[in-house]
């Protein structure tokens, strides 16, 4: 049965969702925990607007959430860019993570692109 784990956007957000975590878990610090607060949150949301949009089957809701992960996924890189430029974290994980999101940005961008393509 497929469900919203299929999806690959879901797949690279989990990802990007458990990365963000772990970072958070090993290099928190108190003078950056409105930063990680943020970061954690944002990337939580890619990945479970992804999921509940896609309860709502092939409706535009689905496309509303869809748009919000986006969104969240925007929010989160700049996030990461944020904390590369300040040099707050290690560049290898961020950097890591920065791809990450980058590719589930093309992702949900393109699967935006399809979907409203096909509604108007």
């Amino acid at each position: 049965m497929r469900d919203h784990t299929s999806l690959r956007a879901w797949q690279e957000a989990r990802r990007i969702a458990i990365g963000v975590i772990r970072l958070a878990h090993s290099s928190w610090k108190p003078y950056a925990a409105a930063l990680f607060s943020q970061l954690q949150r944002a990337s939580l949301s890619i990945q479970l607007n992804i999921a509940e949009g896609y309860t709502y089957g092939d409706s535009p809701t689905f496309t509303k959430h869809l748009g919000i992960a986006y969104g969240s996924a925007v929010e989160t890189g700049e996030l990461l860019r944020l904390a590369l430029d300040t040099e707050l974290l290690e560049k290898s994980p961020l950097e890591a993570l920065l791809e990450q999101t980058q590719e589930t940005e093309r992702i949900l961008l393109g699967m935006l692109k399809r979907r409203r393509k096909f509604k108007t």
